[in-house]
């Protein structure tokens, strides 16, 4: 919970800036440029290996307006979301016991991941990208499970490229209407407070309903 609200923060730090003048200019729009024309992809490497689409979606964006390289920004983020999976990986592979017991709470997650696996096989590697809040789990049940490193990665390997292929170039094209968008945003920066408070909201509840599920298997398991 705290992640989230951590990065909500920082979206509307960014999205209305702070009173203070310092804070203004360095995040001023011509700043940020710079930045990311200086360190855009190693930002958007680092980035990718958390696997967001977010930095995903602004490389594509930057490559529209041409301050970042499309193929490029597809070949950092797809090496990034690899690295990022392989770590993962071999974290279940060489830790089973230290991750098992440090992430006891997601028991239930890596069940499911292990049933996926089962059934489905190297599929889930290609597609775990895609599912949401399993994202770092299957990776690691999948290291925990002793499946083969080699097959692994050439399946990582390939839904890396994939992954990062069908977020920016989307991003890339529509570049001119995302950059509307968030200057439709900016200037209507009330429905921007709304929508956090209805984000707060639904990640709150979210929250609050698996810590009940939790307490309740819990209980049943007493």
């Amino acid at each position: 919970m705290k992640k989230y609200l951590f990065l909500i923060l920082i979206f509307v730090t960014f999205l209305y800036g702070f009173d203070l003048q310092s804070i203004k200019d360095f995040f001023s729009e011509e700043n940020l440029v710079n930045l990311l024309k200086e360190y855009g992809y190693i930002i958007l490497f680092f980035w990718s290996i958390a696997e967001g689409e977010t930095g995903l979606v602004m490389a594509g964006v930057l490559s529209h307006t041409g301050d970042m390289n499309v193929v490029t920004s597809i070949i950092v983020a797809a090496l990034g979301g690899f690295v990022g999976d392989q770590i993962y990986f071999y974290l279940g592979k060489w830790n089973k016991k230290w991750v098992l017991e440090e992430l006891r709470a997601h028991r239930g997650k890596f069940a499911r991941a292990r049933l996926l696996l089962r059934k489905y096989g190297g599929w889930v590697i290609f597609i775990q990208r895609f599912i949401y809040g399993m994202r770092t789990i299957i990776p690691m049940a999948i290291g925990i499970s002793g499946y083969d490193p080699k097959k692994y990665a050439i399946i990582n390997f390939i839904s890396a490229f994939v992954w990062a292929s069908v977020t920016i170039i989307p991003s890339y094209i529509f570049g001119e209407h995302i950059i509307n968008l968030l200057k439709w945003v900016k200037e209507h920066w009330y429905f921007g407070i709304v929508f956090a408070a209805m984000m707060l909201a639904l990640l709150w509840y979210i929250n609050h309903r698996e810590d009940q599920k939790r307490e309740l298997k819990k209980a049943q398991n007493d």
